[in-house]
């Protein structure tokens, strides 16, 4: 029989995340494009996000319908947070009245997130903006396909911090860190540190 499950963070009920997911306002609207292969993924960060953020919404799928609509979104200019030789390094709102972004985040592998830009162009064209200089990434569960690789949850975090500054969004990596916690003790010390650990 399944474990019963907590309707709003999704984890089994002994193992609820929610009064660790703070709710942090944003100027930034914050729109995560989720591959449906991510929604059962035990970790799925993007969902952490989007619960912990008032600003900010979750949509899985593929193909997006009413993609038009949402990056007209009044008040916003919509960005793809996405690597790219044309990409922007994030850099903090100039003024107070500085139009902010709707910024489309894509939560996927890198191979289905490229699919996923592929297949709505209107996200492919949109002008692409990325980290500056990023720590090492707290996922201490995967290999980084490459250094600077991150989660979901800490783009979305170090996207807002550079935005917004002085205010920080580092709250929102507290389920995140539970998380990790919680499956390294489950795995048990000895098998992290022989598949995990550092050389």
């Amino acid at each position: 029989m399944p474990r019963p499950r907590c309707e709003r963070c999704q984890r089994p009920l002994d193992h609820c995340l929610c009064p660790l997911i703070p709710a942090l306002d944003s100027r930034t609207r914050v729109i995560l494009l989720q591959h449906p292969s991510e929604t059962t993924h035990a970790l799925n960060t993007a969902r952490l996000a989007a619960l912990g953020l008032t600003n900010a919404e979750l949509r899985v799928g593929e193909v997006f319908e009413g993609l038009a609509a949402l990056l007209a979104t009044p008040g916003y200019r919509p960005a793809l947070l996405f690597p790219g030789d044309q990409a922007r390094v994030l850099a903090p709102y100039e003024q107070a009245h500085d139009e902010p972004l709707l910024l489309i985040v894509p939560d996927g592998t890198w191979r289905k997130a490229r699919k996923m830009l592929y297949l709505n162009p209107l996200l492919e064209a949109l002008p692409r903006v990325t980290l500056g200089a990023v720590a090492p990434s707290r996922y201490r569960l995967r290999k980084a396909p490459e250094a600077g690789a991150l989660s979901t949850i800490e783009a979305v975090v170090g996207a807002l911090n550079a935005l917004e500054q002085p205010a920080s969004f580092d709250a929102l990596l507290a389920p995140f860190e539970a998380l990790i916690e919680g499956q390294i003790r489950a795995m048990g010390v000895e098998t992290f540190q022989r598949n995990h650990g550092t050389e």
